[in-house]
């Protein structure tokens, strides 16, 4: 499969810390349509890491490595062109909004980019259409729940058909109703159009969607690897400032005390389907 992000020996230091550079030799690639999580404490160097990736970091003397995105290596002259590729969605979607309406804000990026007026409506529609908020067109976005609000934010995205979606921390200032119906309009997305996810959270919860795991620590690249054999590390993570997903650590408590449990690991719903087979059998 095609290498659509690829990330080689890259280091990056903020001009105030001298001593401390934010990523240390970090080398990895994403294949087209694969759904990448990369998580770590807060200032591991994850969102420095996602920010690069999309040129909104200026490189300065200390740095050093290259980033391909599809296929061009960013640079001061492409960053424009690679930028056409990815559609971030940061944390807080207030700071993402232009618009005095849903409809003009999804509009904004095709405006820019001076796309004729029938196709962006044709988009926007769509796009809204897809994140099921239609019928909030005309609203203001300051009048809308904070999943609505990233809801909208991820119709901005798709309307201008990235290959790559970016999720900044894209859920952490959400209920626990609104961060699973974001995840699952990604997760769609991603099944439906073959798009490249690079989600970045401190939120081990938030993985399970993923293909691959990688986790960063102290600005470097620790472990990468399935969810299943990411999570099996429990208490390395925990050490790492990082939680282990509760199914798995039910998993791990019922081994502990005896139980045969299931060699491979299980979320949640699996996990209940397990148990509940299990009680039928005593």
């Amino acid at each position: 499969m095609a290498k659509i992000i690829d990330v080689t020996n890259l280091n990056y230091r903020y001009p105030q810390q001298t001593e401390h550079p934010a990523l240390k030799d970090v080398n990895f690639s994403v294949d087209q349509g694969e759904w990448v999580a990369i998580i770590g404490h807060n200032g591991s160097g994850k969102s420095t890491l996602a920010k690069s990736i999309d040129g909104l970091l200026p490189i300065g003397e200390g740095d050093s490595g290259t980033i391909k995105v599809g296929g061009i290596t960013l640079t001061e002259d492409s960053v424009w062109d690679i930028r056409k590729k990815i559609g971030m969605v940061f944390q807080n979607p207030d700071n993402q909004f232009v618009g005095a309406t849903v409809e003009d804000d999804v509009a904004f990026g095709l405006e820019n980019h001076g796309m004729p007026r029938e196709e962006m409506v044709t988009r926007v529609h769509e796009a809204l259409k897809r994140v099921r908020m239609l019928e909030f067109a005309k609203r203001e976005p300051a009048r809308l729940s904070g999943g609505q609000k990233q809801r909208v934010a991820i119709a901005g995205v798709i309307a201008q058909q990235p290959d790559i979606i970016i999720l900044d921390e894209a859920t952490s200032m959400l209920d626990p109703e609104g961060r699973v119906e974001v995840l699952e309009i990604v997760r769609k997305l991603k099944e439906e159009e073959n798009m490249t996810v690079l989600s970045i959270t401190h939120d081990i919860d938030e993985t399970e969607n993923a293909n691959r795991i990688i986790v960063l620590d102290d600005g470097q690249l620790q472990e990468s690897g399935t969810p299943e054999k990411i999570f099996a590390y429990g208490n390395r993570l925990i050490a790492m400032g990082l939680d282990v997903p509760y199914a798995e650590r039910l998993r791990t408590a019922l081994r502990k005390r005896g139980t045969i449990v299931p060699a491979q690991y299980l979320n949640e719903e699996g996990m209940v389907d397990w148990l509940w087979t299990s009680h039928l059998k005593m």
